[in-house]
Parts: structure tokens; C-alpha cells; sequence
């Protein structure tokens, strides 16, 4: 016998019970790109379906209240993107996905990988205003890494020919746009932060779709922007588009324009302090909402599991599996039930005077039919029979014969003439042949 503490025994519901906390409370909220399968739109109004890849999958289910939001029908094969909570369906131990929101795959994405490489680096400390450094009182001299046969690189240099014409300017080309894009940048700065010649370094390039700034968003590229001595600023895109390089350089300008007018105007050193100040504000703001917003989730999550509407929304979803277990249950019992009325049907039909009256006219029809069978096959027999006697017959047939060449002689009173004796001179005979007869007279007798 083993002895086994009594508080160690679980039943069943205090198990997945503790396991459902357990993944509630560790996960959170997460970001899931997969595809659709097993799609159900169930009559209380809540989905469910499964979220598979090329090897794994996981159950689903959104309610009412979170799939009013969804702005397109989901459909079997299409990719999404979700943002949902990993729980437990106590009735079954399966675990699922709760899931809050629903995109298209795509944009989406892109947008979910951004924000998980800027949370990433915000934890790093890449963004952090302590790191930030602060722009030269008096600048002489201005790298610029960007395309040089791009637009943003004319803008710049016609806003700082028309600020400070005397403020000389290094180009470091680069890549600005495509998967060679990121390395090129990077290389650019490491080259300016080796050569050291500039005073600052304005990273820029103009406007385009997320897809078109994404190398501003490697990785890589945000290290090399927080390793630099020289101090960068970040003009990409236009005022409503950001990217990770804003976040980690040390100034962010709206537009390339701007970054040449901020660059250039050396003598409004308050100026300068003020946007500087604001700037890191801003970052150190949205890295504590950010961590904010991260123990706002988890305590979010963890009321959610004891919210009433999430039991209720639960008991729903068990209400429905049992509506639809009940209307197979029914549609199974009513197909037996068809199928052995069908039997029954049979049955009756077989003992039916009109059925048997049916079966022994067929009866009658095939007697009927071997009948004519024995009857044609009996006339044959005899006709083959009277066929063969009539060849017998012609063998022996005087007819026959005759057709041969001979004759027979006959007498007046038709008696055959097979002696000479049975004639006198004189006598007509009558000489039978094939085809016609010979009346003669006998002359002579030999």
C-alpha cells in the first residue's frame, strides 16, 4: 500500500481547474498568426473554430461580444491574425484560445512583428532617455545617410543651403529601401562613426508603405544607431510614419525637411533643448505606459477568470456543444427510425394480394414463356425429323430416278413394263420420263 498525502489527490475539476489558472496567469494576452479551420457560427452568436500551422493547432473560440468588432466574415484557409487569451474548457480539459481580436493577415503582421521588436528593445533599454545624446551646441559639419538619388536627400540639402550655407555636408549612400536595405545603413554608420568627420548624423529617407520603411525596423540597425558616438537623428517617411530607428535615435524629426531645419539651427539652443526634452519624454512616457499597460494585462487577465460574464460566456459554449451533440443525437434516431419504417414497408408490400397476384403472373409469364420454348424447340425436332425422312424417301422415289436419265414403259392400263412378254407388236406404251411422257408404239420385239 502507498501513502499518499490526502491533500496530493486530485479529482478531475480541481485539476483542470489549477491548470487553468495556471495558464491564465503565466501567458496573458498573445498575438497568434495561423490558419482557419473548422469554422462554426453557432445560433447564440459566438465562433468557434481551430487555429492551425503545418503542424500543430489549437481550438478556439470568440464570443458575441468581441466578434461584433471583426470587420470581414472569417472563412475556412484564410491566415489571421488574433490577439487572444490562453485558457481551459474545464467540461473537457482542452485548452484554447479566447480570442479578443481578429485581423487579416498581412499589414497586421507586420504591425504585431513591430510591436514585438519594439517591446523587445524597449525592455533592452535601447530606448531609454539616459542613453540619448544630445545635439551639438555648434554644428559645422552634417553626415547624411540616405539614397543619393533619392527625393529626401534633395529636400535636405535645399532647406540647409537655404538655413546655413556654409555648413558643409558628407553623404554616406546608402540603401534605403529592399533586403539590402538594413546592412547598407548599418554599414554607413559604423563608416561614419570610424571616419568621425561629422558633427551629426541625420538618417533619413521619404515616405512610403510600411513594407517600403521596413528596414528601419531591423534589429540590427537599432543596435548600430545606439552604439554610435555620433549623435543621429531619425527622418523617415512622413509625420504620421514611425519606425524603430525614431525610437533609438537620438531625435526624431517628422519629415526629412524638418531634420535639416532642426540640424541647422545652431543659435536656438533653447529651441533645440525643448523639442530634445519633449522627445525623450515622449519615449520615457511610452516606455512606462508600455510596462504600465503590460501589469495592467496580467491583472486584467486574472479578474477576467473570475468575471461572471466569462463563466456565463463559458456555460454558453458548453450549452451549444450540447444543443449540437442533442441535434445529432435526434437526426441519428430519426434516420434509424426512417430506415426501419422503410424495412417495414417491405415487409407489408411482400404479404400484399396485389403483390402476390403480381408474382404469380410472372409466374405464369415464364411458364408461358418455356412453353413456347418446349413448343418451338418440339416443332424443330420434327421438322428436322420430317426433313430427314423426306430425304429418305426420294432415295428410294421412282421420281428419283427418272432424274437420273431412265424411264419407265407402261401399258395401256398403266401396268409397268419390265418383261417383253407383257407386249405385243403393235401395242402403244406409254414411256414415263423426268419431265413429260413418250407415247410409242411397239414395232418390234427383241
Amino acid at each position: 500500500m502507498y501513502n499518499t498525502p490526502s491533500d496530493n489527490i486530485y479529482n478531475i475539476s480541481r485539476l483542470n481547474s489549477e491548470i487553468k489558472r495556471l495558464l491564465e496567469g503565466n501567458f496573458g494576452r498573445v498575438w497568434v498568426n495561423a490558419e482557419i479551420s473548422n469554422f462554426v457560427a453557432a445560433s447564440s452568436g459566438h465562433w468557434y473554430f481551430t487555429l492551425k500551422d503545418a503542424r500543430s493547432q489549437i481550438k478556439c473560440a470568440m464570443f458575441k461580444g468581441r466578434n461584433r468588432a471583426v470587420r470581414f466574415r472569417p472563412q475556412n484557409g484564410q491566415q489571421v491574425m488574433v490577439k487572444a487569451n490562453i485558457s481551459v474548457y474545464e467540461p473537457r480539459g482542452d485548452y484554447q484560445l479566447l480570442v479578443d481580436v481578429m485581423d487579416q493577415a498581412g499589414d497586421g503582421l507586420l504591425q504585431q512583428q513591430f510591436e514585438q521588436l519594439k517591446c523587445d528593445l524597449a525592455a533592452q533599454g535601447l530606448f531609454s532617455s539616459e542613453h540619448k545624446k544630445p545635439l551639438p551646441e555648434s554644428i559645422q559639419k552634417i553626415g547624411i545617410i540616405t539614397s543619393p538619388t533619392g527625393a529626401a536627400v534633395h529636400d535636405v540639402l535645399t532647406v540647409l543651403k537655404r538655413r546655413n550655407p556654409l555648413l558643409e555636408v558628407v553623404i554616406y549612400p546608402a540603401q534605403v529601401q529592399g533586403q539590402q536595405a538594413a546592412g547598407e545603413l548599418c554599414q554607413a554608420i559604423n563608416l561614419a562613426n570610424l571616419r568621425n568627420e561629422v558633427d551629426v548624423l541625420l538618417l533619413t529617407r521619404g515616405g512610403g508603405s510600411m513594407e517600403d520603411l521596413w528596414c528601419f525596423n531591423d534589429p540590427q540597425l537599432a543596435y548600430a544607431i545606439f552604439n554610435s558616438q555620433l549623435p543621429i537623428i531619425s527622418a523617415v517617411g512622413h509625420e504620421v510614419d514611425v519606425t524603430i530607428s525614431d525610437f533609438v535615435s537620438d531625435f526624431r524629426a517628422p519629415t526629412p525637411s524638418a531634420a535639416a531645419e532642426i540640424a541647422s539651427v545652431s543659435n536656438e539652443e533653447q529651441r533645440q533643448k525643448n523639442a530634445m526634452l519633449t522627445q525623450r519624454l515622449s519615449h520615457a512616457m511610452s516606455a512606462k505606459l508600455h510596462q504600465y499597460y503590460q501589469v495592467l494585462t496580467e491583472l486584467s487577465s486574472r479578474l477576467k477568470a473570475q468575471d461572471p460574464k466569462f463563466k456565463l460566456a463559458q456555460q454558453a459554449q458548453y450549452i451549444d456543444e450540447l444543443n449540437h451533440q442533442m441535434t445529432s443525437a435526434i437526426r441519428q434516431r430519426l434516420h434509424h427510425n426512417e430506415q426501419r419504417l422503410s424495412h417495414l414497408f417491405q415487409r407489408l408490400l411482400c404479404q400484399s394480394p396485389a403483390y402476390k397476384i403480381k408474382e404469380h403472373n410472372n409466374y405464369n409469364q415464364q411458364l408461358t414463356a418455356r412453353l413456347k420454348q418446349a413448343m418451338n424447340q418440339q416443332l424443330a425436332s420434327q421438322q428436322a425429323r420430317y426433313e430427314g425422312l423426306i430425304r429418305e424417301l426420294n432415295s428410294v422415289s421412282p421420281l428419283a430416278t427418272l432424274a437420273r436419265g431412265y424411264s419407265i414403259a407402261l401399258d395401256e392400263s398403266e401396268n409397268v413394263i419390265t418383261d417383253a412378254s407383257q407386249v405385243n407388236v403393235g401395242d402403244a406404251l406409254v414411256t414415263k420420263l423426268h419431265y413429260g411422257e413418250l407415247v410409242s408404239t411397239v414395232s418390234e420385239k427383241r
